[in-house]
């Protein structure tokens, strides 16, 4: 990161010229330093939705929207799915570095022996109704942690770094499949330490005494892509949520439940819950490919095209490249056919090949091939949430313990164009009309 002195110059009403720092990061990306804006001038930035702002550096991820690049820690996302595990990606972005084998095994030693949930949690989950949602409940039962677990609060989150953050790792797995078992009424299935972190999860969500449930290993090889996939995203909604809750030096369980929070929304984590929910309005409807498409460029139709599009990316995802061909994997593996994903490919063809789309840079995004991987491993819509948190966990504990040896270290506080009434004074009760 390189830093050019006075680079840059503002012209301010009654203020004159104002000069400003330009930083050049280390992908040749420039930026304004405004962070003595407001104490120099009295003006600040104004900015709906932080589209222009860089709230922090980050060493963590990169993303190039106009090219389709997404990197952690500088590998290509397409390099890490192909020759490397969610665990080792975890460890990556954790510890900033991939493990040697040795490592990975110790790690995996790790996960297996913190995988199990105090016994007393239990009580909490047959607590909530069964037809609660599970992003509440898994948001209930991580903040939970800190009370069963509470030594993390008298220590730094790196003096005991493969305790605190891998308890977590490995702990989180275990509360989304209970959460599953829970709203279904199913006795909890325990970890089993001979089962890798993909198998496992998928074991504890899916076997019975009665059905003789083995992992298959194709859905465990999807799952572990899927989680890298979605393991990091830059400075997204809910990563700043973590880094913000974090900034006011809550502890790590507490900062990663306002994640889950912020993933909970539809804007956000629930897009491909949205998307599944899109492909079979379409199916029960019978509507044809055409109209489809035009209820989707119709101003007047509340009708809306889920899964095309980002916020960030302005050509094809890089993720929903990988997405897609772990949908046609999984596919090919079962032996069956789905309308839904058939209704998918011709979607993305369509628009792939559209005017109205191309221009626009509406092209497929994560959400839109993930969900109908999950459909076709059997997990429930409702569940789709809950395995973008779990594969969004190492990356917002990165960001947790990057922003607490962050120097500048200062507690988010966004300020605000006021936009209410003047001064106004109290008129007492009794002579109000």
């Amino acid at each position: 990161m390189v830093r050019d002195k006075d680079a840059a110059s503002i012209t301010l009403p009654g203020k004159g010229e104002y000069k400003v720092d330009v930083i050049t990061d280390t992908m040749g990306e420039k930026s304004i330093d405004i962070t003595s804006l407001r104490k120099d001038t009295g003006y600040i930035t104004y900015d709906p939705g932080y589209v222009n702002t860089g709230s922090c550096t980050s060493s963590i991820c990169y993303i190039n929207g106009e090219k389709g690049i997404l990197r952690y820690r500088g590998y290509d996302i397409a390099d890490l799915v192909k020759n490397c595990d969610f665990i080792e990606v975890a460890y990556l972005l954790i510890k900033g570095r991939l493990p040697n084998s040795k490592e990975r095994i110790e790690y995996q030693r790790l996960l297996n022996e913190n995988s199990l949930l105090h016994f007393n949690m239990r009580s909490f989950f047959r607590a909530f109704p069964h037809d609660g949602h599970p992003m509440g409940i898994m948001a209930a039962m991580v903040s939970s942690l800190s009370a069963f677990y509470p030594e993390l609060e008298d220590r730094d989150p790196e003096e005991n770094l493969d305790l605190t953050v891998t308890r977590l790792l490995s702990k989180m797995r275990t509360i989304a499949a209970f959460t599953y078992r829970q709203m279904n009424g199913f006795d909890f299935v325990e970890p089993l330490y001979h089962y890798s972190y993909c198998a496992n999860f998928l074991n504890m969500m899916f076997h019975t005494s009665v059905n003789n449930y083995t992992p298959p290993l194709t859905h465990v090889d999807a799952l572990n892509k899927l989680l890298i996939l979605h393991a990091d995203h830059e400075q997204n909604c809910s990563t700043s949520a973590v880094r913000l809750v974090g900034s006011s030096d809550a502890n790590l369980y507490a900062s990663v439940t306002a994640g889950i929070c912020a993933l909970w929304g539809s804007k956000h984590g629930g897009a491909n819950q949205a998307v599944m929910n899109m492909l079979q309005r379409i199916k029960n409807e019978g509507l044809t490919i055409n109209q489809v498409m035009e209820k989707a460029k119709s101003k007047e139709d509340p009708f809306r095209l889920f899964g095309f599009g980002h916020r960030v990316y302005k050509t094809f995802d890089p993720r929903a490249k990988i997405a897609k061909e772990l949908s046609r994997e999984v596919l090919a593996q079962s032996g069956k056919t789905d309308e839904l994903l058939d209704i998918a490919l011709e979607l993305e063809e369509r628009a792939s090949n559209d005017e109205y789309f191309v221009s626009r840079n509406l092209y497929p995004n994560v959400d839109f091939y993930t969900g109908i991987t999950f459909h076709m491993m059997g997990i429930p819509i409702s569940m789709f949430t809950v395995l973008f948190a779990m594969g969004r966990l190492p990356g917002w504990i990165a960001h947790y313990l990057e922003w607490k040896h962050d120097p500048y270290q200062k507690i988010g506080r966004p300020r605000q164009i006021y936009a209410g009434p003047e001064e106004r004074e109290v008129i007492p009760i009794s002579k109000r009309t």
